[in-house]
């Protein structure tokens, strides 16, 4: 079995760790000196470490760099007490394998233990591609749910290099947040991070937001007008909602991404730039690559590397971090004295299913706040959207006579994509059907449809379902 090393200068996390692997057949080592584990390192060449990030002499992240002097091939573990986005993303893009949350669960840690081996085994086998350390800096998001984890691994994976990447997720779930912590954490953190909202004006405008004009190049036009891209050379530059724009637009875009230049409306200077492009839509642009209706070069070209955000919906407890976020951030923009939630005031916000995500959220509890007269929020003082505002109709089951009247409807005026219109009318239906069954249980409702859970959710999203129930 595998010899594994723990750096921790809690004596009962490392007495808890031992029992715990030795249990499962490993061999332990533990100790709370980063110079007795870097001595270790060298004698019993462990297949994985675990690291407190904080310790009493030294950073974990420190000890990090020193054990990939000596090992770049064992999986380092980070683990943590403090609730930081930062922490996760610093650790993951510094090289570390993981980053754990306390409280520690057997179960956690003997999946990550499993993953870390399987990591180590390939590590050691000769490389194919090799990849430079990164570097990163600071983060304000919130969350500790698994989905979050994953996010902020990405973003620590994706920050230091010049891909383009695209954020996916409903409105409200804190796309440009990811788009600024990319920022934050690569080597452009001292450059420009500028925001364009695609949807926000027509094509002509967009465009001169974006590539600038020249003197006289439209009426209006009384001077020389850089844009966004010049603006942001060197930096970032964050296109919101991308599936809105048109498709000259789009064409334009893709040029700009394979050859990082462009001319100014009305000009014929070619403009170079050194910008790096991070876009995001709340549309399922896959979707509308398939239809048309969005360029399948500049999807490919956007893709490059996709983080997707959870619903508020699914992130459990993570709801309760947010609300005490939100509440801190009101008693400095509002003067507020709000500082809980009565317990029936915690069980309407669970229950609610947060179509508007965090911007609904933090909206709902502004009013509350702005309502209390005393210094903890009560149920009553909780306002929602109506019911159904945010939900789109599920079709109902079609019967014998309803699918052959469909079929002939779409065969008589001559339909070439029969297959993908039949799937839109009974898909959302059978999702429906089999999340009902599980009692929106995604684990399960993913096993039985035969697809991964990211895609489920993606359906869900999709389709405006709003299982209850568990969502794990």
């Amino acid at each position: 079995m595998a010899t594994i090393l723990a750096i921790d200068d809690d004596p009962a996390l490392l007495y808890s760790l031992r029992v715990l692997f030795e249990k499962q057949s490993h061999t332990f080592v533990g100790t709370p000196s980063p110079e007795e584990a870097l001595k270790l390192l060298r004698e019993v060449h462990p297949d994985v470490v675990f690291c407190d990030i904080h310790l009493q002499h030294l950073s974990g992240l420190d000890i990090l760099h020193r054990i990939h002097e000596i090992d770049a091939t064992v999986p380092v573990v980070m683990i943590t007490g403090e609730q930081s986005s930062d922490l996760a993303i610093m650790s993951n893009a510094q090289g570390a394998f993981d980053f754990l949350p306390k409280p520690l669960t057997s179960e956690g840690l003997i999946e990550v233990i499993n993953r870390a081996l399987t990591a180590a085994r390939l590590a050691r086998e000769p490389a194919a591609v090799s990849l430079a350390p990164g570097h990163t800096g600071g983060s304000a998001m919130v969350g500790r749910c698994p989905a979050m984890q994953d996010v902020y691994r990405a973003i620590g994976r994706v920050a230091t290099q010049r891909a383009t990447v695209l954020i996916l997720g409903e409105s409200g779930t804190g796309k440009e947040l990811v788009a600024r912590a990319i920022h934050q954490h690569s080597g452009r953190a001292d450059k420009p991070f500028i925001t364009v909202n695609c949807a926000a004006m027509p094509e002509t405008l967009l465009e001169s937001e974006l590539f600038g004009h020249e003197k006289g190049a439209f009426t209006g036009a009384d001077r020389k007008r850089t844009g966004k891209f010049e603006q942001a050379s060197g930096g970032t530059l964050f296109l919101d909602e991308i599936g809105e724009t048109t498709p000259g637009t789009q064409v334009k875009l893709l040029r700009v991404l394979q050859e990082q230049a462009f001319q100014r409306v009305g000009g014929e200077e070619t403009v170079h730039t050194d910008s790096r492009v991070i876009a995001a839509t709340n549309r399922d642009l896959a979707g509308m690559a398939q239809t048309g209706r969005f360029r399948v070069d500049l999807f490919y070209r956007l893709a490059g590397y996709t983080i997707p955000l959870p619903p508020l919906r699914d992130r459990g407890d993570d709801l309760i971090l947010l609300v005490q976020h939100f509440l801190a951030a009101f008693q400095t923009e509002l003067g507020s004295s709000v500082h809980g939630l009565t317990a029936d005031a915690v069980a309407q916000l669970r229950r609610y299913s947060w179509p508007g995500n965090l911007r609904e959220l933090q909206g709902v509890l502004r009013k509350a706040v702005l309502r209390a007269s005393g210094p903890v929020l009560t149920a009553d003082l909780l306002e929602f959207q109506p019911s159904g505002v945010h939900a789109f109709p599920i079709r109902q089951a079609a019967t014998e006579e309803d699918t052959s009247e469909f079929v002939a409807a779409r065969l008589a005026v001559g339909s070439k994509n029969l297959y993908a219109e039949w799937l839109a009318r009974t898909e959302p239906e059978l999702f429906r059907l089999v999340l009902a069954h599980f009692h929106g249980n995604i684990t399960q409702a993913a096993e039985a449809l035969g697809i991964n859970r990211m895609t489920l959710r993606g359906r869900i999203r999709q389709f405006g379902l709003q299982p209850t129930g568990s969502t794990s």
